[in-house]
């Protein structure tokens, strides 16, 4: 680590009166009664501060330990490793490492292959590496724990110190151009480096002895400058280094939870854990202010996962330091959060399927995650299908695992009837951002979802008035989801990620502009039992002196093998060029200058398009994005009126062809 970035910060002291109080783990005399009223605190917090207030330091006090943070007991007790190692997850946790035990470190990376994903974006080239070598560490400190031979012991002693040598332990891509954090100008945390820094936490606090003594002084040294320091510093100061502290998006709760993880595990000095928890609260109101009251994620739900899962960790991690004083499980808005636990089976559109809005991902599926386990349990959530085997590094690391073994397992996994989901409703309206699901009810389902919504919500596109066509198990037409990670891929310019590139309107050759103004809004909505019908305002999305109105009309007639039908009528001050487009990742064929047949395997759909004001022409171009997370190649159909015109209306109508 260099020295200049060691001398960078001096972490602000507070004074606190000592509190002797039970912890979990650990014996002391007296158990905390005092439970913390989150309303009343935010109140005394000061106005767009992270920093906790002198009232809210007096308010933890009370509540919070003089001991650190154990999120298990350490190697030493051997009554609860061994009862560990009887479980079917501990055995395979033990398996699993047995079989990594012989592979070496994957960091660091070499200088040069850190400017280049700094420079190009490509996580394929140091990302991998960083993930391997963190689970390598979790599952060989938990083995050592399990065991307790010492066999694994050397192993963990090389991560350790590979670790430590890494001169910078973020994502290369989220350092600043000029590589500040690589050359040791400043130092900040991302969603590496919480990673990186509650693994060391973790190999400390649970293997401590067994470590050699010269090794663990340098994790306590590298956690204090790396996380805690930098935590604390832009807590009490927002700077450049850690603006996630107010960012509504996963980030927070993913960074934080690292950060205070770090803080009340390591940090002997009781103000620094209580001033970090006072952050972490203050933090916590901004990132639940991301969704809606209704429970929607605008980052859709594979970000749900992971942002939430994360949350729900920090949740349990102060719900047991505190001794069941802190309860963020229902923070100071029990309903929302209620709702926000049951946002993935709501998000559905038809069992395992979701619309791929803004960066979200079309597919929901349990794979033995954090965040669904403990949604089912606090919230009463169903659990979505399970496809994968295995649990992903970014739905469960080691510290979500001492989770579930702390709570035996069988308290924290829903029983199997909640494996199963019920019947999906025939639509869901998350009104808070303007977004419906109208489900068909056929043998094979033919349903659409659609949002209105603003451009800047979290990993935003400019999509408002976007839509998802899902026929059975196959998305056919709409939005075609997000670009790969990778440099330009978050540019508003990017044709996957600008309005280009989403199924809506193009008005005299203009797209939608970027900003919270730019919205849309459902105006009127109408549910029956075999139709549907949503009306959205598109006008605020353009920025255009011209546009005197922009109605898009949702249809979903649900008899028979089901038609949706997408109407955009506009009028202008003065004849304007005007089209929509059909976005697909299927294969299609242009029949006419009114029919598309869409393709995918042994589905098709009939796409027919009606101008009203003029005659329309259809063009289909490549979209020129090379890397999309959906994986298949997307195409742009527009269709346009083929003269400027100052009133008129497009419909596009879509029919299953069944065999």
């Amino acid at each position: 680590m260099h020295k200049l970035v060691k001398n960078l910060f001096n972490t602000s002291k507070i004074r606190i009166k000592p509190l002797i109080i039970t912890l979990l783990f650990t014996a002391c005399g007296t158990t905390s009664k005092s439970t913390l009223d989150l309303q009343s605190f935010y109140k005394e917090g000061k106005e767009n501060a992270i920093y906790p207030s002198e009232k809210q330091i007096e308010l933890l006090e009370v509540i919070i330990p003089k001991e650190t943070y154990q999120p298990a007991p350490s190697i030493l007790n051997r009554t609860y490793w061994e009862k560990v190692s009887t479980t079917a997850s501990g055995k395979k946790y033990l398996e699993i490492a047995v079989s990594e035990f012989k592979k070496a470190p994957e960091v660091p990376i070499t200088d040069s292959i850190y400017r280049l994903a700094n420079k190009d974006g490509n996580r394929g080239i140091y990302k991998p590496r960083y993930y391997r070598t963190m689970e390598r560490l979790e599952y060989f400190v938990l083995a050592e724990c399990i065991e307790n031979k010492g066999r694994f012991l050397p192993q963990i002693e090389v991560y350790l110190k590979a670790i430590i040598s890494m001169k910078s332990w973020l994502h290369p891509n989220h350092d600043d151009n000029e590589n500040g954090v690589l050359e040791g100008k400043r130092v900040t945390i991302d969603l590496g480096a919480r990673r990186f820094g509650t693994d060391l936490a973790l190999a400390e606090v649970l293997l401590g002895e067994k470590l050699n003594e010269s090794l663990r002084n340098e994790i306590k040294t590298e956690l204090q400058t790396r996380i805690i320091d930098s935590y604390l510093r832009s807590s009490e100061t927002l700077d450049k280094n850690n603006t996630w502290l107010k960012s509504t998006s996963n980030w927070n709760s993913v960074c934080t939870s690292g950060s205070l993880f770090v803080a009340i595990a390591t940090s002997k000095n009781r103000e620094e854990r209580i001033a970090a928890i006072g952050s972490a609260l203050n933090s916590m109101k901004y990132y639940l202010s991301g969704f809606g009251t209704d429970g929607y994620c605008s980052e859709g739900a594979g970000y749900w996962n992971y942002g939430f899962g994360h949350y729900l960790y920090l949740s349990q991690m102060l719900h047991d330091y505190s001794n069941g004083a802190i309860n963020l499980f229902e923070a100071d808005n029990p309903d929302k959060l209620i709702n926000v636990g049951n946002f993935p089976e709501r998000y559905q559109v038809h069992k395992g399927i979701c619309a791929p809005f803004a960066d979200g991902v079309s597919k929901v599926s349990n794979d033995g995650g954090f965040a669904y386990n403990m949604s089912a349990k606090h919230y009463g959530a169903t659990m979505p299908p399970a496809p994968k085997e295995t649990k992903s590094h970014d739905s469960f690391s080691a510290v979500y695992q001492l989770i579930e073994w702390n709570q035996n397992e069988s308290k924290i996994n829903v029983d199997s009837k909640n494996q199963f989901i019920k019947e999906l409703p025939n639509y869901t309206y998350f009104d808070d951002v303007g977004m419906v699901i109208s489900r068909g009810k056929q043998k094979v389902p033919f349903s659409i979802a659609m949002k209105a919504g603003h451009n800047a919500e979290n990993h935003n596109h400019s999509d408002v008035g976007t839509y998802t066509i899902v026929l059975g198990k196959d998305i056919i037409t709409g939005d075609i989801g997000a670009p790969s990670y990778r440099a330009g891929s978050f540019s508003p310019d990017n044709k996957a990620r600008s309005s280009w590139g989403h199924p809506v309107p193009k008005i005299d050759n203009q797209l939608q502009s970027n900003g919270k103004n730019f919205s849309g809004s459902i105006s009127s909505t109408e549910f029956k039992e075999n139709s549907d019908k949503v009306v959205m305002d598109l006008k605020s999305a353009y920025e255009i002196e011209t546009l005197k109105s922009l109605i898009r009309t949702f249809k979903n007639n649900k008899k028979g093998d089901g038609v949706i039908s997408i109407e955009d009528e506009f009028s202008a001050t003065k004849k304007v060029e005007f089209g929509v487009a059909i976005m697909t990742l299927s294969e299609y064929e242009i029949i006419n200058s009114n029919t598309i047949i869409l393709i995918i395997e042994n589905q098709k759909i009939k796409a027919e398009v009606f101008g009203l004001g003029g005659q329309l022409k259809i063009t289909d171009k490549l979209v020129p994005v090379k890397h999309l997370r959906e994986g298949a190649s997307a195409y742009r159909i527009g269709v346009d009126f083929t003269e400027p015109v100052s009133e008129g209306s497009i419909t596009i109508k879509y029919t299953p062809i069944l065999k």
